[in-house]
C-alpha cells in the first residue's frame, strides 16, 4: 500500500473532493439501465463513461469510510477509498456477471483496509490480535481481518510501487525544481517527512502564502498532466 503521506497527496488531485461536503454533493445513483449502458461504452474506450461511472459512485467511498470511521483518519481513508474505486472501475469486466457496485466496494474496502494496517505497521510494534479500531456497528477489527494473502499485498506493492514511479516522474518533468521540492516535502513524498506549509516556509526562507501559492499551482499542474494520461481518471 501507499504510505499515508502519499495517499493524502494522491487525495488532493484525484476528483473525490470536488463532491465531498454535504450528502446531495454527489451525483444521483445510476439506474441499472443507465449503468450498464455507460459500462459498455467504457469497455469500448468511452473515457467520459468511465468518468461518469467514477462520479455516479463515489457515494461508495463515503458510506465505507463512514463504516469505518473509528478506525482511522477520515481524510486518510477517504483518498484510499478514491484509489480503490479507481482500479474497481478500471478491472471490472461485466462478463463476470458482477454488478458494478459490488465489485467496486470490495476494492474500495480493500485499499481503506490495507491503510488501516499499514498505518498501524509503522506506528508500532504489533500482533495479529491488535485491535484497529471499530466498525460502524461497535465490531472489533483486528490486524488479522485486514491481512491478505501473499500474493495479494505483492500485487498491491507491485501496483503501487507503479503507481508513485509514474507520478513521481510527472512531477519531476512538469514541475520547476522549487515547485517538486515543495510538493516533496508537503506530502512526505520520496520517504521524507511531511511538512506543514509554515515548516516548509521556514526550511526554504520564504513565506507561508508563497508556499501556498507554489503548492497549489503545482497540484493543478500534476493533476492535468495523470488526466491527460489517464491514470485514475
Amino acid at each position: 500500500m501507499i504510505l499515508d503521506s502519499f495517499i493524502n497527496f494522491l487525495g488532493k488531485i484525484m476528483c473525490f473532493s470536488s463532491f465531498v461536503g454535504t450528502a446531495t454533493g454527489f451525483p444521483k445513483p445510476l439506474t441499472t439501465a443507465e449503468e450498464n449502458k455507460l459500462v459498455a461504452k467504457m469497455e469500448a474506450g468511452d473515457k467520459k463513461a468511465r468518468k461518469r461511472l467514477i462520479e455516479h459512485n463515489l457515494r461508495l467511498v463515503a458510506h465505507i469510510v463512514k463504516k469505518y470511521s473509528n478506525a482511522g483518519d477520515a481524510d486518510d481513508m477517504i483518498s484510499a477509498g478514491t484509489i480503490g474505486l479507481n482500479k474497481g472501475i478500471d478491472s471490472f469486466k461485466s462478463e463476470k456477471g458482477s454488478q458494478l457496485s459490488t465489485y467496486c466496494a470490495r476494492c474500495i474496502e480493500n485499499e481503506i483496509l490495507m491503510l488501516i494496517r499499514m498505518t498501524k505497521k509503522h506506528n508500532q510494534v504489533y500482533s495479529l490480535e491488535d485491535s484497529l479500531g471499530e466498525d460502524k456497528d461497535g465490531n472489533e477489527i483486528t490486524l488479522e481481518d485486514t491481512v491478505g494473502t501473499e500474493t495479494d499485498e505483492l500485487a498491491i506493492n507491485t501496483e503501487n510501487k507503479i503507481i508513485a514511479e509514474t507520478i513521481d516522474k510527472i512531477l519531476k518533468q512538469n514541475l520547476s525544481n522549487r515547485e517538486y521540492q515543495i510538493l516533496c516535502m508537503r506530502y512526505g513524498l520520496n520517504n521524507t517527512p511531511a511538512l506543514t506549509q509554515m515548516e516548509v516556509a521556514k526550511k526554504l526562507g520564504i513565506s507561508r502564502s508563497y508556499i501556498s501559492r507554489l503548492e497549489n499551482k503545482a497540484l493543478v499542474t500534476v493533476k492535468d498532466q495523470i488526466k491527460s494520461k489517464d491514470i485514475f481518471y
